[in-house]
This record gives structure tokens, C-alpha cells and sequence, in this order.
């Protein structure tokens, strides 16, 4: 580790360093996650940026692509095509550092010397993450890849959507989500292997991989039963009701997998449909769901979202209001729960991030730092990396380095010139 202390105040993994080589979404979220848990993750951009940074609707200069993701890291700009003097100072860097993450494609890490032997020789114990779309090698090694074409290949999209319509993506990128949390638990588990063996070792996570273990259950029906899973759209392939229904002023979910749930429904809206052979079982609800939905839905109309939700959570119900973003923001559950934390943005003021989804009651982690500028560290990295103030000088006039003032001077020029 690159710091031995004890104090595990700012989260359990305080003393890891980690290096974010990534751009967009899967690995720098993983660093971020990482970051979460008290570990020092240094973003190394290029002169451009992370591509988030131009993404998203404009907080002032920021994009809030990036800003949403990137909580809890400290920013340095090194130009890799600057040859040896760039990767002097990266190998420094990865000299005191645990783990390197990267999602550059193979040809462009070969060519800017950031594979992994090329990084092992500056730390032999490291943990090297490299994040594909679709694995390190094989027939579709090296394509360019996101999320949706993931959804594509791993069947995702197929089922996705309602039974006579098209297939439809999902809107949040789940699937980076759900391999940036893969990448943490590589990094974790590779740290204590290594506490173990002295060893480090290269991991390969891919998009691809991600979802298609996420797609255990479809998969397994296909291959074990030849069963292929329709679409359903909102409803459940099992059990009914379960759906989205109208009520006065909004929509609701209720679902209900069981009987007891069934029976909890209709007391709860003073109706006997249990008693109604259409739908006293749930093989019965199943055959005739169309005709529940619409006098379950009829019920609901009776109702104010707020007082239906109310209503239904008294009788023991599985519901939830369909909440728009204002609401999700305000959500008491939510907030009571901390996920959303306010922080001072160096440059665009008071900011609002997500925050750190595990508990941990003895080693708390949370957002201790704001997403940051371009190159806002850089100096203060270099720094601490051994170089003085004339080496950073020297550095930043050879355009191999660059720090915020300097690339905001730079394009302030730019501007001037068109």
C-alpha cells in the first residue's frame, strides 16, 4: 500500500492508491467506487479530457456527464504522446500506486506503452484492471464498444420491451454500472490475494462478460429447457397482477408473486376478487390478466397516488410510485439514506453527487472530494511524486504536463485567436 497508516476514518481502504487511465463510464466508476471506500485515486487525463467532460447537459464550464461520476479523485494531466518524458512521469506515478485502470483499446495502449508488462516494471505487485466492451481477445477483440451494443449481443435488448413492440434499450447504462462494480471487486479481491502471495496480477473485465452474467436466468432457461424468455413489457412472466397501473394523478407499481400478496390486495382495496374463480389462483390471474388489470386499474383510479401508496404499503403490499426526477431528489427514503451529498465544486460552487452506496459502520467511506477540474492536481501530484519546482516547471513548458490555469490559458487563447 502506498500509505501504511491506520487511520481508516475517510474509509476502509485509506493507504491504496489507485490509477484512473479510463474514460466514460464502467472503469472510472469503478475508481470512483474505490475512492468511495477512502482509496486515493488519481485521474490521469489527456489535454482533451475524459470524454464525460463533454457529455451532458453545462453546470457553468463543467459537463455533468463527468461530474457524476467522478467524485472522490484528484486530476492530472499528462500528455502520453510526449514520449519518454510523459511516461517518466507516469511510471513515477505508478510506483507508488496499488491498482491501474484503463479501458484504452489494445492497439492505442501498445502504442502509448501502457500495457500491462509495460506498467509491472515500474511495481511489480501491481493490480492492473484493463476494461473492454467485449474481452481481450477472441473474434471481437479490439472493437469499439458501449453499453447498448452489450444489450445487443448478450440478449438484453430482445427482452426487453413490450410483447408486440420493438426492443428497447435500457436508458441508465446498468451495464457500465454493473462492470464498474466488477472492477471494484477484482481490485478488492486482487488486493487480498496479494496480501497473501506478494503478488499483483492483470484482470480483464469486459462489458459483454458483465451482462451475460447478469442474464444467468434467461440463459439458463434456454440452454437447460430450451425455454426462450418472451418480452412482458411491465408485467411479470410468472404472476399477476404486476404491472404499472393509472391512479388520479400519477401511476403506481404493485406486484404481487404470491397469494398471501393477492388476499393483502384485496382487503386493502375492498374488493373480493380472490373469490372471483377468474382470479381466486394464481394460474387462473395468469390466464385472465387482462380482465384483472383493468379492474385492478379501475380501483386505483379511486385513489390519489400519495393516498393509494399509503394505503397499499399499510396493507402489506409490494408497490412503489412511479417517481420522476423531482421526486426521486426529494425522496425521504433517499435522503434519509444519504445517497445524495452536497460539496464545494472548485469552480462551479456548491455541487450535488451520489454518494456512496455500501454502509460501513466501523470504517465509514463517503464523498470527501468533488469531481474534478482538468488538471486541477497536477502540480500537487507531481509534488508529492518527488519532482521540484523547477523539474514541474520544466515539465509544463514542454507541454508534458498541463494544469488547470495552464489549459484554461490555453483555451482562453484559442478563443482570442478565432
Amino acid at each position: 500500500m502506498s500509505d501504511s497508516s491506520n487511520d481508516l476514518r475517510d474509509g476502509p481502504l485509506t493507504g491504496l492508491r489507485v490509477v484512473d487511465m479510463a474514460t466514460m463510464l464502467a472503469g472510472p466508476y469503478g475508481a470512483t467506487l474505490l475512492g468511495d471506500m477512502g482509496a486515493d485515486v488519481i485521474k490521469v487525463e489527456s489535454t482533451f479530457g475524459d470524454d464525460s467532460r463533454h457529455l451532458g447537459p453545462r453546470r457553468g464550464s463543467q459537463r455533468t456527464a463527468f461530474m457524476s461520476l467522478n467524485r472522490n479523485k484528484r486530476d492530472i494531466v499528462i500528455d502520453m504522446t510526449k514520449g519518454a518524458q510523459a511516461k517518466e512521469v507516469l511510471g513515477k506515478l505508478v510506483e507508488t500506486s496499488d491498482i491501474f485502470i484503463t479501458n484504452i483499446r489494445g492497439d492505442a495502449l501498445d502504442k502509448l506503452g501502457l500495457g500491462y508488462e509495460a506498467m509491472r516494471a515500474h511495481r511489480e505487485d501491481l493490480i492492473y484492471i484493463s476494461v473492454t466492451a467485449f474481452g481481450y481477445d477472441g473474434p471481437y477483440a479490439g472493437r469499439p464498444g458501449i453499453d447498448f451494443l452489450a444489450q445487443g449481443y448478450a440478449g438484453l435488448l430482445a427482452q426487453n420491451g413490450e410483447p408486440d413492440g420493438e426492443p428497447v434499450r435500457l436508458t441508465v447504462p446498468l451495464i457500465d454500472v454493473m462492470t464498474s462494480e466488477l472492477v471494484c471487486s477484482a481490485a478488492l479481491a486482487a488486493v487480498i490475494a496479494r496480501s497473501k502471495t506478494g503478488q499483483g496480477q492483470r484482470i480483464e473485465i469486459s462489458l459483454l462478460d458483465a451482462l451475460t452474467h447478469a442474464m444467468a436466468n434467461p440463459i439458463g432457461a434456454y440452454q437447460n429447457a430450451n425455454y426462450d424468455t418472451p418480452r412482458t413489457g411491465n408485467r411479470s412472466l410468472y404472476f399477476a397482477p404486476s404491472g404499472i397501473y393509472r391512479c388520479k394523478d400519477g401511476k403506481v407499481v404493485i406486484t404481487c408473486f404470491s397469494q398471501k400478496f393477492f388476499e393483502n390486495l384485496c382487503r386493502a382495496l375492498d374488493r373480493d376478487w380472490v373469490s372471483d374463480p377468474r382470479f381466486a389462483t394464481i394460474d387462473a390471474r395468469k390466464q385472465n390478466e387482462d380482465e384483472l388489470d383493468r379492474v385492478l386499474e379501475e380501483r386505483c383510479m379511486d385513489f390519489g397516488r400519495e393516498e393509494l401508496v399509503e394505503l397499499l404499503v399499510a396493507g402489506d403490499l409490494l408497490t412503489a410510485p412511479i417517481n420522476e426526477m423531482p421526486d426521486v431528489v426529494a425522496d425521504p427514503q433517499i435522503r434519509h439514506n444519504e445517497m445524495i451529498q452536497s460539496i464545494e465544486h472548485t469552480l462551479e460552487g456548491t455541487v450535488d453527487v451520489t454518494n456512496i452506496p455500501i454502509k460501513f459502520f466501523g470504517t465509514p467511506g463517503g464523498v470527501r472530494l468533488p469531481p474534478p477540474a482538468l488538471g486541477e492536481h497536477t502540480d500537487e501530484v507531481l509534488g508529492e511524486l518527488g519532482f521540484d519546482a523547477g523539474a514541474i516547471e520544466k515539465l509544463a513548458g514542454d507541454d508534458v504536463v498541463w494544469s488547470h490555469a495552464k489549459l484554461d490559458a490555453a483555451r482562453k487563447a484559442r478563443s482570442a485567436s478565432k
